[in-house]
């Protein structure tokens, strides 16, 4: 049975990199499913939850926007920033959501507003991955160690 490829990097560092079943991704146009075979596609990504799936393991990783092309069965994300679900510091996001609603309440900025809508909506999109990812109880996908480990 064919594979996709799947490469998940930042600015900073590789955040996944391995086999993948099916990759389900957020997509600007809303959420996308990608299987081996899919036709060439380059798109833009919002924030939102990217589900990488292998046999009965799952891998659950936020991302905060960024592009993902696929090609020839490999599917690469350019994440602006990534997180995998079991490395969300569930207080911080809910201290992040909290500070992001209290100064919603006052502003009056318009610019300082969209800011503050966006980091309401990270906070947010945190706290439902790390409640999903428990729900589900699946198991993480193995992976051999890269030489960037070391």
């Amino acid at each position: 049975m064919p594979t996709l490829q799947v490469a998940v990097v930042t600015g900073e560092k590789e955040i996944f990199r391995g086999a993948a079943d099916m990759v389900i991704a957020p997509g600007t146009e809303g959420e996308m499913g990608i299987l081996p075979e899919h036709a060439a596609l380059l798109t833009s990504l919002k924030t939102g939850e990217m589900r990488i799936k292998l046999g009965d393991a799952e891998d659950s990783l936020f991302l905060s926007g960024g592009f993902m092309e696929v090609y020839n069965d490999v599917v690469t994300v350019l994440a602006d920033a990534a997180e995998h679900s079991e490395e969300i510091d569930a207080s911080r996001a809910q201290e992040a959501r909290q500070r992001a609603q209290d100064r919603l309440a006052n502003v009056e900025d318009e610019r300082e507003r969209a800011r503050l809508n966006g980091d309401l909506a990270r906070a947010v999109t945190r706290l439902r991955i790390v409640e999903l990812s428990r729900r589900r109880g699946t198991r993480r996908i193995q992976r051999l160690p890269s030489t960037q480990d070391e």
